[in-house]
């Protein structure tokens, strides 16, 4: 991957270190490039650009929020015209270009237009997105000047350079990859994501791009990433905004030949969910004002899908997520969170555990020493284990204690 041309090299920044590990490269079909356009600040990489010279089939999942950005809204028109056809994907940091009016529309129009005739493709075929200060407008003419260098210095390698260009409030840029190997044939599922803010994704501002050099169909593609968005990203909070551009792309370049048969769809789906949920986990840890999370695991509900209201219900709920902050064992906030999250349940067939030490057993207090439940609300990572009944219904959601750095850093976020 490099930048465009008079840029100067796409590099990775060497005092960011990224817990990711090694970045993965690009699958085969796919080439990409960064630029700077002095979008929010000088001499960063703040453009990204990821193309499939040969297509690639689409699929995406766009924020619910219906303040909703130009390019999101435009994306997703053309997701429709172009009938899960993609050639290439832009992406800025710096500036959301949301609640911008007819001129914010315009922007989004013309830079993906630009990128078009750049890829000597057609203008349905180009899905974009944008990330940053809300109700700011896009510096169109320095962006405009970089499309050019872009599309034709793209090329394969390295993930994270493109990963890099799309940071706001991150500290480290987030990938994850997976490799399917069947019949002789191996094929890999590699992610990038940026999001550390406005995550609370109902499908923050986050954005993902997952892609793939296996041979996929529209609608297999799109099967496969919304049971992996629904795993993952659907699962997490930091602060129970969502975003005005929350997006997942998927892109399937089919450069790499199947095996007879093709690679199996539960193994294919299995690395997207997989790739995913480990993108969703990095984005947790990387909070804005981060110091611990909390995993809330639900039991015993009546359906999954109670269950996932008490996990989400625990996880969002401001003073639990005050006292995981504090280390402070105070167990009954989780209890009154999970019976204000109205799914029936009823105290005597309830039983919380965080990390393991019992907390409350058959309607009242577990005999559990301080000092464990100290020491349990004072690990990395939380993990709530919440039994609400004898039903079937299961399932999980992830979050991290509010912070003072958090508040402080919102508080002063455009000035």
């Amino acid at each position: 991957m490099s930048a465009a041309a008079g840029t100067g090299p796409a590099t990775a920044a060497p005092a960011t270190p990224c817990p990711a590990g090694p970045a993965p490269m690009l699958p085969a079909g796919f080439v990409a490039a960064t630029a700077s356009a002095a979008i929010k600040k000088p001499g960063r990489q703040d453009m990204a650009l990821l193309r499939c010279p040969a297509g690639a089939t689409l699929a995406a999942v766009y924020t619910t929020n219906q303040v909703c950005a130009a390019p999101v809204q435009l994306s997703r028109r053309r997701l429709r015209e172009s009938r899960g056809h993609c050639a290439a994907l832009l992406v800025n940091s710096g500036c959301a270009n949301a609640a911008t009016g007819e001129r914010g529309m315009a922007a989004a129009i013309e830079l993906t237009d630009a990128v078009a005739r750049a890829c000597d493709v057609a203008p349905e075929a180009i899905q974009s997105n944008s990330t940053g200060v809300i109700g700011v407008q896009l510096p169109l003419d320095r962006m405009l000047a970089q499309v050019p260098g872009m599309a034709a210095s793209a090329a394969g390698g390295s993930i994270e350079p493109f990963a890099r260009a799309i940071m706001t409030t991150d500290t480290y840029p987030k990938w994850s990859s997976r490799t399917v190997d069947h019949g002789g044939r191996r094929c890999t599922v590699v992610g990038c994501a940026k999001g550390a803010g406005m995550i609370h994704p109902n499908m923050a501002t986050m954005i993902a791009v997952l892609a793939t050099d296996a041979t996929l169909g529209p609608a297999e593609l799109d099967g496969h990433l919304r049971a992996a968005v629904d795993r993952s990203f659907h699962r997490i909070s930091i602060d129970g905004d969502t975003s005005t551009n929350d997006s997942v792309f998927a892109l399937a370049s089919g450069a790499t030949a199947a095996p007879e048969g093709g690679f199996p769809a539960e193994a294919m789906r299995t690395a997207f969910k997989d790739v995913a949920r480990e993108l969703a986990l990095m984005i947790v840890r990387d909070g804005e004002g981060y110091e611990r999370g909390i995993h809330v695991r639900v039991t015993g509900a009546p359906s999954d899908a109670d269950a996932l209201t008490v996990a989400r219900t625990v996880a969002s709920s401001l003073l639990v997520r005050c006292a995981v902050t504090g280390g402070d064992p105070n167990w009954g906030r989780i209890l009154a969170a999970a019976g204000r999250g109205g799914v029936r349940l009823d105290l005597d067939d309830v039983a919380l555990s965080v990390g393991g030490v019992a907390l409350f057993v058959r309607g009242g207090p577990a005999d559990t020493p301080l000092a464990a439940r100290e020491a349990a609300f004072r690990a990395p990572m939380v993990e709530v284990d919440l039994a609400v009944g004898t039903g079937p219904g299961a399932d999980e959601f992830i979050s991290c204690g509010l912070t003072k750095a958090y508040v402080e850093l919102n508080a002063d976020y455009t000035t």
